[in-house]
């Protein structure tokens, strides 16, 4: 039989609150040990051995399968996967099957934002600049001032119409305004919607985590807030020096990535997430947001056509999904089914606020300015999802001792998972009644970079995707410019040096090798081949793929 106990650590030292970089004053850091009652009573702590490693090992890959057959059922259904990962934690959690007992929030907590810093990083590398440059304006004021809206509409509701405390409302408030980047990303990208509908979401559900993070941290300290314009004071500070050290790192990182020539193609995937996580703790430490932070940072490196690019995208997409699968499973382990009955009704009428009213308004109000069409401001009223990042952000107030802080966590997570459920899987039939689907396009190029230091070249793998209007076109009629060529075609598992007269295919994989000057004219000549076909540049297609007005 074995025991949990915890004990006071020798050395105290400041924890990194939930708040979105600041730190907290000293305070006492518990560490947990499980003890076999033998060894209590012989006053021995029971140590980790290789025996209890391998079956750590064995039930954490099962999981990670199970986890990844599940990603197929949800795909084919339409079901948001983040339930699927949910219902896991809970059949292996003290309810379930598994009869795990499981009850640390601290554990969560610090979890859910390692594997939060890596989702928004994943999030940051696949974002494109083109198409959220145009909404940016709309997006920042989605996660500002939206946020604000929400918060306090959802606040209201769930203090007149559920009987919560103001102090327990406005936390809740808080807790469900930010849209989830996992969700976002997963769901959004298997939609075809305009361009400007899916930059806004996914540039909102970036940015909108740290003001909330800041205002649950806030709401959950004790005591008091006296001076609300101190508060928004402190959140202007904390995302400025975020965005600042964000764009920096970014910056700076992707500068170093393209002037250095690593030794294996395998390490520029390690040290573009090195980068991201570098660029979260740095804001951190700085008091600023490193949840903004390391999105900044990487969308300015996945928009810098840094080598290796798909093995980098490959490897990211990796990453976000085992962070997914591990802090949605713990979430599922921390909640305690048969507790939620007495607030199944309190989260469908807060979240019935927050989804009709709330998320809506706040909308309406933050899009006046854009003249966003209202077909748009429909769509983007409904798919404004939640996720796991509102039940991690249920923990800050469990950690903090707040009162009543288990019925926050539990009026979360019914809402989270109930309005999921109902918002994902409609999405797309909500899309097509309103008639926002993307016309036919020109799918982009699939471009490798890898850098030939000693060469001062580049060479570039191309591939040319199913949609492409570059197929037929011959490769004179390409332009590249001077100091760049193809001298090498694959097709069909065969390579043949191309002549002038050479038609490409769709399929074909080309080896294009340009020298530093012109690398990057010769990556925007090919994409805009690959979006305007040869006469590219003619008819008003730029360099960029994109049509002139």
């Amino acid at each position: 039989m074995y025991v949990r106990s915890r004990a006071l650590c020798p050395h105290t030292h400041p924890r990194l609150v939930a708040c979105a970089g600041a730190t907290a004053p000293p305070r006492a850091c518990w560490r947990y040990t499980t003890t076999r009652v033998g060894d209590v009573r012989q006053g021995r702590e029971r140590p980790l051995t290789v025996h209890h490693l391998n079956q750590l090992l064995l039930v954490c890959s099962l999981v990670l399968l199970i986890a990844v057959a599940a990603v197929r059922i949800s795909s084919r259904s339409g079901l948001p996967s983040l339930l699927v990962y949910l219902a896991i934690g809970i059949a292996m959690g003290q309810d379930g099957i598994g009869h795990i007992q499981f009850d640390s929030a601290e554990l969560v907590q610090v979890i859910g934002y390692a594997a939060l810093v890596v989702i928004l990083a994943e999030g940051g590398l696949g974002t494109k600049w083109k198409e959220i440059k145009p909404v940016l304006p709309s997006a920042s004021a989605l996660a500002l001032a939206g946020v604000a809206v929400s918060v306090g509409v959802t606040a209201a509701g769930a203090h007149y119409l559920t009987g919560l405390e103001w102090r327990q409302a406005l936390i809740v408030g808080a807790v469900v305004s930010s849209t989830d980047a996992a969700a976002v990303f997963s769901v959004l990208r298997r939609i075809p919607l305009p361009a400007r509908i899916t930059g806004t979401l996914e540039a909102e559900s970036g940015f909108n985590d740290a003001p909330v993070v800041i205002l649950v941290v806030a709401f959950s300290t004790a005591g008091p807030i006296e001076h609300w314009y101190v508060l928004l004071g402190e959140i202007a500070l904390e995302l400025a020096i975020g965005a600042a050290i964000g764009l920096a790192v970014g910056w700076l990182g992707s500068w170093g990535l393209r002037h250095v020539a690593l030794p294996a193609s395998g390490l520029y995937p390690i040290a573009v997430m090195a980068i991201a996580v570098a660029a979260y703790a740095a804001g951190a430490m700085a008091h600023g947001s490193g949840f903004l932070a390391v999105y900044l940072a990487s969308m300015v490196m996945g928009n810098a056509r840094l080598p290796h690019w798909p093995a980098t995208r490959g490897f990211a997409d990796g990453l976000g999904w085992l962070a997914q699968i591990g802090m949605f499973v713990l979430l599922g382990l921390l909640v305690t089914p048969h507790e939620l009955g007495d607030d199944v009704v309190p989260a469908l009428v807060i979240g019935l606020v927050l989804t009709m009213v709330a998320r809506p308004l706040s909308v309406v109000l933050c899009q006046l300015p854009f003249r966003v069409p209202w077909q748009e401001q429909t769509l983007m009223s409904w798919a404004g999802l939640r996720g796991a990042v509102p039940i991690i952000l249920a923990t800050i107030p469990m950690v903090e001792g707040v009162e009543g802080s288990r019925r926050i966590f539990n009026i979360v997570f019914v809402l989270v998972v109930v309005y999921t459920l109902i918002q994902g899987p409609t999405l797309p039939w909500l899309a097509r009644k309103l008639r926002l689907g993307k016309g036919d396009e020109a799918a982009d190029l699939g471009i490798e970079s890898a850098p030939l230091e000693r060469l001062r070249g580049h060479l570039l793998s191309v591939t040319i995707p199913e949609g492409s209007r570059m197929h037929g076109v011959e490769i004179s009629e390409l332009r590249l410019p001077a100091g760049s060529a193809v001298t090498l075609v694959v097709r069909g598992g065969t390579s043949f040096v191309p002549l002038p007269t050479t038609g490409l295919r769709r399929g074909d994989e080309l080896l294009v090798v340009a020298t530093d000057p012109v690398r990057d004219a010769a990556e925007a000549r090919l994409r805009a081949v690959g979006h305007g076909g040869k006469l590219a540049g003619w008819l008003g297609t730029t360099e960029t793929g994109t049509k002139g007005g």
